[in-house]
């Protein structure tokens, strides 16, 4: 099992994301655990899952901003891909591991019920030791919200209605919430998270006044979304402008960095190109760097990778401006 300095140290951290959907059966969805058990005894700091619900036969928003996707990005699967339900996953997860953190990259929150998300979300903290990090988002395809009976053209604020809602059950002995799509009085959900503020959220979400504005009221960190990697530093200060002004302290936000994959000529994990830009990131205001690399399924086959990326991960990260006396708020 890794040596490294476990959560709560001050610098920077590594994520990788197990992959909860593919794009056909696998022979046994448990390979997730597997993959789960290795992170967490290779130090990883973070293991995230992605989360659709259902898909409508027509992906093409997800290459369009203005639907919530991405320039020129593709889903990683057509409508018919397997997709397991993420905060099932989660659970599963917490139950194999016992020092990553476990977060969702990102949940499209408005489909859940808020009291019912802020009830699973308080059961997965709870299970796992105050590991579990929520990161949500509003996702990109109308059939799914229509499927699942959600207006999409209100779902900005209904995920607004739904963070301020979760925040109250979380940390109220008696909570009541009165807004326009969710309305409770006296009440009383037990059990709350392991932070007396909540389970720390991470919002997904491009340089937006709104985006700043719940990331000021709600967000332990936030995952840009559509930031190219040569202008992270500009749109950082971006945020960061659009944060304060919003009466929010960017500092306290962690940010991360989707590490865009790099191979050597024989289809190798380039360790040094992957992690070449750690410490410019950092100095720009980046905390968590995540890989979105493919992990194999065996234990042994991921363990391997995993120790590979860390080691090369914190050479990187040691000459990086974040040290363990200054820097990374701890969540």
């Amino acid at each position: 099992m890794s040596s490294r300095v476990e959560h709560g140290a001050r610098r920077p951290q590594l994520s990788v994301s197990v992959r909860n959907y593919a794009a056909s059966a696998p022979e046994d969805w448990r390979h997730v655990l597997d993959q789960a058990r290795a992170a967490d005894d290779a130090g990883i700091d973070r293991i995230y899952v992605s989360d659709h619900v259902v898909f409508g036969g027509d992906l093409g928003d997800y290459s369009d901003p203005r639907r919530g996707g991405r320039a020129n990005g593709a889903q990683p699967t057509g409508p018919d891909g397997e997709w397991m339900e993420a905060l099932t996953v989660v659970s599963a997860m917490a139950a194999v591991t016992s020092r990553v953190r476990i977060g969702t990259n990102v949940l499209v929150a408005p489909l859940r019920p808020p009291v019912l998300l802020a009830k699973m979300a308080a059961t997965i903290d709870a299970l796992s030791h105050g590991r579990f990090e929520l990161g949500v988002g509003i996702g990109w395809q109308q059939a799914e919200y229509d499927a699942l009976g959600v207006d999409y053209a209100r779902r900005g604020s209904i995920l607004d209605e739904q963070l301020a809602a979760c925040r109250e059950l979380w940390t109220a002995p008696v909570a009541s919430f009165a807004g326009e799509h969710v309305t409770f009085e006296g009440i009383h959900m037990m059990p709350k998270p392991a932070r007396t503020d909540g389970v720390p959220v991470w919002l997904g979400g491009s340089v937006k006044p709104f985006v700043a504005r719940r990331l000021a009221q709600y967000a332990h960190g936030w995952i840009p979304w559509g930031v190219p990697a040569e202008d992270y530093a500009s749109h950082l200060g971006e945020m960061r402008a659009l944060v304060e002004a919003e009466g929010g302290d960017f500092d306290r936000i962690q940010v991360a960095y989707a590490l865009p994959p790099r191979f050597t000529d024989d289809r190798q994990v380039d360790h040094d190109a992957l992690f070449a830009d750690v410490a410019s990131l950092v100095a720009v205001g980046v905390t968590d760097f995540r890989s979105g690399l493919r992990v194999p399924p065996s234990y042994e086959a991921a363990y391997e990778m995993f120790a590979g990326l860390v080691a090369a991960f914190d050479r990187a990260a040691a000459h990086s401006p974040l040290s363990a006396d200054e820097g990374l708020p701890t969540n």
